[in-house]
This record gives structure tokens, sequence and C-alpha cells, in this order.
């Protein structure tokens, strides 16, 4: 089985890795993509996931551990594995804020309010059409993660996590490691 941490990005993913590692699952990371000041931790990324539509040749290397897809990428895992997918959900309008923090800070201009309102809708569109296909999948099961809800209670929005993956881990270290300061939008 692998377990996959996906979501829009500016979702929580990144939270999510770190948590599943401090509960003690092994992480297929690389650490090329440094931390930032839009996330202070780290990203928990494997560059390899980036080119998943062409080559899958490393999912092998997943089994046991969890990676971060991008959900966009979910389309393209072979479908001989087994996957858990940790989905995290966050508002819309809190992702479309973070991101356009972010590209400010890089010094990139953020979209105005009528691309935020498209953009709006074409993440929720993506967002109901990866939904149906994860719902499709037969190797696949989903484990929804409210991000708002990891925030204000770790335990009661991980409660389901173990019985999910399938493995004892600790939920307290994994809560442990939610710290509202870094929280920015």
């Amino acid at each position: 089985m692998i377990t996959v941490v996906s979501g829009l990005p500016r979702s929580g993913t990144s939270l999510m890795m770190q948590m599943l590692g401090a509960g003690g699952i092994p992480l297929l990371t690389d650490s090329l993509r440094p931390s930032d000041a839009d996330n202070e931790r780290g990203y928990f990324e494997f560059e390899p996931v980036k080119s998943l539509a062409r080559d899958a040749s490393w999912i092998d290397s997943a089994e046991g551990k969890a990676v971060k897809i991008v959900s966009l990428l979910l389309y393209h895992l072979p479908p001989e594995h087994d996957y858990r997918v940790v989905f995290m959900r966050r508002p819309l309008a809190a992702v479309l804020r973070s991101q356009a923090a972010m590209l400010q800070r890089r010094g990139e201009p953020a979209p105005n309010a009528r691309e935020d309102e498209a953009l709006s809708i074409h993440l929720q569109r993506h967002l109901d059409a990866v939904d149906t296909w994860m719902a499709r999948h037969p190797r696949l099961k989903v484990y929804s993660v409210g991000y708002e809800e990891l925030l204000r209670n770790p335990p009661d929005a991980l409660s389901g996590l173990p019985k999910f993956l399938d493995r004892d881990f600790d939920l307290h270290s994994m809560a442990q490691t939610v710290e509202p300061r870094l929280r920015h939008h």
C-alpha cells in the first residue's frame, strides 16, 4: 500500500506530511525544495512526482511510505498499486489568499478579483472531477481532512486515520506538530 497525501496546492499537504512523519510513517521526500516563509518547516516533496504523467518508475519506492502528490497528478497513479489517499480540504477562498500572498512575496503579481473568481470556479470543477475519479478508482480509498478542523482540533481530525491506514502511529506526536503561528492566511 502507498499512502498519498493530496489536495490543492496551499491546502495543508505539507502539514499533513509533517504530521505523518511525526507519527512514525516513513516519508518519501528528497528535501530539494527548501523551506521558506510560506512553509517554514519545508514542503516534504519528492521531485520525481512532478513527472508522474510521463514516468512512474519511482512509484514502487513509495510502498509502505507516504508521498505528497498534488491533486492534478492523481489521475496518473499506476493502477497496479493500492493507495490510501489522505486528501486535504481547505476553503477555496483561503487557498486563493494563501497563493496570492505567496506570489506577492516572490514579487509576482497576484490575481485580481475577477481572476480569483474564475480560478475559484475552475478549482471547484477540478475538485468535483477528482472526487468522482477517486470514488471510481478500484484500488484507491480516500480519507478527507478539513484543514480548518485540523488546526482547531487535531485529535478529532485525525481520529479515524489509524484505522484508515491500517497502522498504529503516535497521534499525540502528530497533533503536537500543529502550530497556529505558522498559519499565515
